[in-house]
């Protein structure tokens, strides 16, 4: 084994911007990234540049004229035919509209996260995370929920064609994780589960517990919808009992791990009342059971994040702290660990650009948070969808 972990770049995905006034904001990235610099957590050997990826690569999952129909509508002045049927493939939507470079910029963000795969399954490295992938929604023949190409779907389906690895998803976006779970719903070796609000109230309107996967992959599907509201404690007790119980009852290959970070309370798409614990807590978990299950084998992306100055930056920061095994983390895990401050050159430089006060703080103080009406009520609902979803492992 060459790298304990490596941190993918590629090249191109800050163009994937759709306007000015859309949530998605690939500055989330940088801001990310410059905390880590500012760290000294991100030594320059363990980055590595990954290629675009190949319209061979992209249509592992996608459809021949949805990627067609991608590339016109990816140029400056899209021809009048390519303008007509843009509606069909899902592209002319308030939150997925085309734009120019859309192609290119979404074949850089897969190609990240089919370098990342190929890093941990090769053997070059044993964890591997690619910031900018997690683009989670989109769909075979359809962009959605502001996704045009489903890098972790293909990178998935790329570790399938290779290495016939038998791989588990765990999709931790607040928003369910739809077109990767339906993109492997009848193949027994791909198990996708997905934690996340419920589609009762948010997008995408699936991830119910009744969608265990189709035909021989018929149980290799788990999704945990919890309640509106729901709390760092109700939120950590849902995704480690589960998640334990399916990942020890699959017994995957690699882990492939979706981080979005739209739970947090103060993410503006969703409902969800969680802090930066969530954030600590479900990395250490996956990495644990990476280590115990699959030999270390883990493959991380990012995904959906919609307050790019409070959240977002600490948040994807801990996951790639967690993957390093950085010191910091005993500190942020100790009893005091909520006194540990950001590095005061990151918080200098990005402060005057910022629209509201950034947090000094790695975790947030959440007991001068107003805890949630109904708190017990959601935490025994949750309880009880947790543990029928996961009955069965």
């Amino acid at each position: 084994m060459k790298d304990k972990a490596v941190y993918i770049q590629s090249s191109g995905a800050n163009l994937y911007k759709f306007n000015e006034e859309h949530p998605f904001n690939p500055l989330r990235l940088e801001l990310a990234q410059t905390l880590l610099e500012a760290l000294n957590a991100l030594p320059s050997d363990a980055i590595m540049e990954a290629h675009p990826a190949s319209e061979a690569d992209i249509a592992l999952i996608h459809r021949p004229d949805y990627l067609e129909a991608v590339k016109q509508l990816s140029e400056a002045a899209p021809a009048p035919e390519a303008l007509r049927l843009a509606g069909r493939y899902g592209l002319t939507t308030e939150e997925t509209p085309f734009f120019k470079g859309m192609h290119e910029a979404g074949a850089a963000i897969t190609g990240g996260s089919i370098a990342a795969a190929e890093a941990v399954m090769s053997g070059q490295a044993q964890h591997a995370y690619h910031m900018g992938g997690g683009l989670h929604h989109a769909f075979p023949g359809h962009g959605s929920g502001f996704c045009v190409y489903n890098d972790a779907a293909i990178a998935i389906a790329a570790v399938r064609r290779k290495y016939g690895a038998r791989i588990l998803y765990i999709d931790t976006d607040v928003h369910h994780g739809d077109g990767v779970q339906y993109a492997f719903y009848e193949d027994p070796d791909v198990f996708t589960y997905s934690i996340h609000e419920t589609g009762k109230y948010l997008f995408p309107g699936t991830g119910f517990t009744h969608e265990k996967g189709l035909d021989k992959g018929f149980g290799s599907c788990c999704n945990i919808p919890v309640q509106p509201y729901t709390e760092d404690e109700s939120w950590l007790e849902c995704f480690t009992e589960s998640v334990t119980k399916v990942a020890r009852a699959f017994k995957p290959d690699l882990i492939v791990s979706q981080h979005g970070c739209d739970a947090h309370a103060f993410d503006p798409l969703s409902h969800i009342q969680c802090s930066m614990q969530i954030y600590l807590e479900m990395p250490r978990i996956i990495h644990d059971l990476a280590h115990e299950l699959c030999g270390g084998r883990w493959v991380a992306l990012g995904g959906g994040g919609y307050d790019l100055w409070r959240v977002v930056p600490r948040a994807w920061s801990l996951v790639w702290l967690v993957m390093s095994e950085h010191p910091l983390v005993s500190h942020l895990t100790a009893p005091s660990g909520h006194k540990s401050e950001l590095p005061g050159l990151w918080l200098d430089h990005w402060q005057p650009r910022s629209p509201e006060p950034l947090p000094g703080l790695w975790l947030d103080d959440t007991g001068s948070w107003e805890p949630m009406p109904r708190r017990e009520e959601i935490t025994r609902q949750n309880r009880h969808m947790w543990e029928t979803s996961a009955q069965d492992f």
